[in-house]
């Protein structure tokens, strides 16, 4: 059995230390801009069934169908588990159409999926147009950080890289603050809208001096790289830097066995990834995410419910900066304590609040805990299991398996998403919200312990370094690995 998707299909480009550092450029912030806003439309449409499926069972709308449990834990899970497959379809289709032209790809279904709802007259073509819409995810969350990779010079990958995971942050504020004034029709529609603009920018921006490079079409990664490094620029040591690198390539590539991931040396970083990829999704985070309103109007919050949601919006998009600024500074394995022991506590205080509301005890006086709990909830893992197990995958992996091992643990990170938010609604019927909130505290805890028994600090330390102590063995840099994190997400 053969891994075709390829996550890591790129490397470090280094350019001579002698060589003049470029100053970033209009065309790379535009560039990044332009994919970023890719994020933005997963991010929003991540919190749409928060907002939505209230809306269609309000009888302020008309709406010709009405959504119970079991088809709002669907609207709420089907996405990720088309996103699933969605992140295998987008491994050939960045070798053989390119990475921007994928990305770019991604918008037309984006809008259809918005249009497709927004005239649903019955349910399963709302969980068509959902399934349309994680496909598009899945696809655009393996391009969109190897298109990045690929652009952005060392020097500001660290500025332009916060831009994905703060859009897609933006994106989940601007669902919960348009659901105070739009109906689930209308927010559709928003949603379909919002690619337009993405599509738009995105034909502007070239492909990958990388891809045109593999491709044999030199002429062209020129042009290209003269175009995001500006036209004064000199791009001969870099330009030399990118045909040796894919020269490099095409001599040590070799397919890698699905079975490879579990051999010798290998197993370790790739468990390691894994499980904190386990742990960021069975935190709760898509629970609380698509299920933020229910969960306020459930337990009789003082303050309104969409006020609530667009203050964890808030929250959220400012823990991106905060994050930011701590992960090289702080080190991986202390905001990773710190996240899990946040959590811990705040789904426990949530759970217990649950508990005495259960008994009909008059919590009116402490209405405000689930707000300031979520608050608490939404810094802990924006601090550490939000960006850190994907920075932390890019760092871990060995290169020879690195291609395989990104592409099963994206799809499993998308599996967990799935299973999580399809169950949650389940779960609550088995044991209690307040027995769900419990469950996601104690797995948080489990992490911590995890953090504490099994993932290296890999602060400061080169990949060499890291791979060394992991494995024995060495291995090239990779732009993967310099990347900051993903959103999201949930």
């Amino acid at each position: 059995m053969k891994i075709l998707l390829r996550a890591d299909t790129h490397v470090n480009i280094q350019v001579p230390i002698n060589a003049p550092k470029a100053k970033c450029t209009v065309s790379q912030v535009m560039a990044a801009l332009s994919v970023s806003l890719a994020s933005m439309i997963i991010g929003y449409s991540s919190s749409f069934p928060s907002v939505a499926v209230q809306s269609m069972n309000s009888t302020e709308t008309n709406t010709p169908f009405k959504v119970d449990d079991e088809i709002e834990s669907w609207i709420g899970s089907i996405m990720p588990l088309s996103a699933l497959f969605g992140g295998f379809a987008g491994g050939p289709s960045i070798e053989y159409l390119g990475r921007r032209t994928t990305i770019l790809m991604t918008a037309i279904p984006f809008i259809a999926s918005g249009f497709l709802i927004g005239l649903a007259n019955n349910i399963p073509q709302v969980l068509v147009g959902r399934a349309v819409c994680g496909f598009s995810i899945g696809v655009a969350s393996l391009a969109l950080p190897v298109y990045l990779g690929e652009t952005i010079q060392p020097e500001v990958r660290g500025t332009l890289g916060i831009l994905p995971t703060a859009l897609g942050n933006m994106g989940i504020l601007l669902c919960f603050t348009a659901g105070m004034f739009l109906d689930w029709s209308s927010l559709s529609f928003l949603g379909g809208v919002l690619p337009i603009p993405f599509l738009i920018l995105t034909f502007i921006i070239p492909e990958t001096p990388r891809w045109y490079v593999s491709k044999g079409k030199t002429k062209k990664a020129r042009e290209a790289l003269q175009w995001f490094r500006g036209k004064n620029t000199d791009i001969s040591d870099e330009m030399a830097a990118v045909e040796r690198a894919h020269i490099d390539s095409e001599k040590n590539e070799t397919e890698s066995s699905f079975f490879e991931l579990f051999r010798g040396t290998n197993l370790k970083p790739f468990l390691i990834s894994l499980g904190l990829m386990l742990f960021q999704q069975f935190s709760g985070i898509n629970a609380v995410v698509f299920y933020a309103i229910k969960i306020f109007k459930d337990a009789g919050s003082t303050i309104d419910n969409n006020i609530c949601a667009i203050i964890l919006g808030v929250v959220n998009f400012l823990s991106t900066f905060v994050a930011t600024i701590l992960i090289d500074r702080a080190g991986r394995k202390l905001l990773l304590y710190v996240s899990s022991i946040l959590m811990t506590i705040t789904l426990i205080a949530l759970g217990t609040f649950f508990y005495f509301k259960n008994f009909n005890y008059d919590l009116t006086p402490y209405g405000w805990i689930p707000l300031v709990s979520m608050i608490i909830y939404m810094i802990g893992f924006s601090l550490g299991f939000g960006p850190i197990p994907w920075l932390m995958m890019g760092e871990i992996l060995p290169a020879k398996i690195r291609g395989s091992a990104a592409s099963v643990i994206t799809s499993f990170n998308w599996f967990c998403t799935f299973g999580v938010t399809k169950t949650f609604p389940d779960v609550i019927n088995l044991i209690g919200i307040n027995g769900a909130f419990w469950l996601f505290g104690i797995v948080c805890f489990i992490a911590l312990i995890f953090v504490k028994t099994c993932v290296p600090e890999t602060q400061g330390r080169s990949l060499e370094e890291i791979e060394s102590g992991l494995t024995g063995k060495t291995r090239r840099m990779s732009a993967v690995a310099n990347m900051k994190p993903m959103p999201t997400a949930c």
